[in-house]
């Protein structure tokens, strides 16, 4: 009886496309527009659509679709880490311009590793993605090949460092970092620690590093390695971090962090041990994420636009599937130093 009951659900009639359109009493046509882009449907009647396939319980049949328009309007985009806010907002704008035109946002982690990032392009390639997204320029000499060969346009993200693959769009992390190193030199720091995330297969903290470094070496402040580490990120081991740097270097005078979950860290052991901030000792951020402003005192950083960088590269991604020209294959965002509570006040 239950094998009967199986077969029966299988063999159910599929709701198509006009049954739809019966029912909110538009052309097929509409319906499949309304349903691959939005926008180009008046809100009324598409509000109306939407009614019908929710009563109708219509599923698209996207395989169909895909194999008549060699397209699958699905874009593949890789992220570094799922515990970072950062990432989420840099997939939050994409998601946002993708939707409005139609497409879906597949999405992968890679733990920060060039070789699990390798295997997830794999993944996107053979599900016949129309554009890939990755984080940063650093990748195996495999995934730059497969990549280059599959034409499929691809969408580097957050680092003007290195050689793109397609198209990059993000800011310089080594300019940024040094801009807030002269906004610590001019608050009158001369023993400035920093603690980097893991570099591992990722340029962006390794261009942190080389903007710390150039502002040591520009305001001729301490140049001691021992006022350097790299620490995980999460908030436990930013204080351990931090209560090992003033055991080796007791006299520090402020730290800058090359992410603001480390920085917020290390400022919450500095109120455990009795250290104000910033009259005893500076703290300042890399990234802007929500709760750098609501700590106390709010936290010095280097703001970065998220949603834009998202958003932008989104649109370079549909131009070039869409064999649009794209003016300028490597896009500048910017950054802009917020100083907050956590840090003196430039003298």
């Amino acid at each position: 009886m239950s094998g009967e009951k199986r077969n029966s659900t299988r063999q159910t009639k599929r709701i198509g496309v006009r049954e739809v359109a019966r029912l909110a009493e538009v052309a097929p046509i509409t319906v499949s527009r309304a349903l691959s882009f939005p926008s180009a449907v008046a809100p009324a009647t598409r509000e109306r659509i939407m009614a019908a396939v929710s009563s109708l319980g219509y599923i698209p049949n996207r395989v169909a679709g895909s194999l008549s328009s060699n397209q699958t309007r699905l874009i593949g985009a890789i992220i570094p880490t799922f515990q970072s806010s950062v990432a989420t907002e840099f997939t939050g704008g994409m998601a946002t311009v993708l939707r409005s035109r139609g497409y879906q946002l597949l999405l992968g982690g890679s733990n920060f590793s060039v070789d699990e990032e390798e295997s997830l392009i794999v993944e996107f390639l053979a599900r016949r993605a129309d554009g890939i997204y990755l984080t940063g320029t650093t990748h195996t000499d495999r995934a730059r090949h497969m990549l280059k060969e599959s034409r499929v346009p691809v969408v580097e993200i957050a680092s003007l460092d290195g050689e793109p693959i397609d198209m990059v769009v993000g800011f310089s992390n080594v300019e940024a970092s040094f801009a807030m190193m002269r906004h610590l030199a001019g608050c009158g720091y001369r023993k400035i620690a920093f603690f980097s995330l893991p570099t591992r297969d990722n340029e962006r903290q390794r261009g942190r590093i080389a903007g710390f470094r150039r502002g040591v070496e520009t305001f001729g402040l301490d140049p001691d390695p021992a006022l350097m580490a790299e620490v995980p990120m999460d908030l436990a081991n930013a204080a351990r971090s931090l209560g090992e740097l003033l055991e080796r270097r007791p006299d520090a005078e402020a730290l800058f962090c090359g992410g603001d979950l480390v920085a917020v860290g290390a400022l919450f052991e500095c109120q455990r041990r009795g250290l104000r901030v910033p009259e005893d000792f500076g703290i300042a951020g890399f990234d802007d994420i929500d709760l750098a402003a609501y700590v106390q005192p709010g936290l010095t950083t280097v703001r970065l636009p998220h949603p834009q960088i998202g958003a932008r590269a989104a649109e370079l991604l549909l131009d070039r599937i869409a064999g649009k020209p794209v003016e300028g294959s490597v896009v500048d965002m910017g950054f802009e130093i917020v100083v907050r509570g956590s840090t003196r006040k430039v003298r």
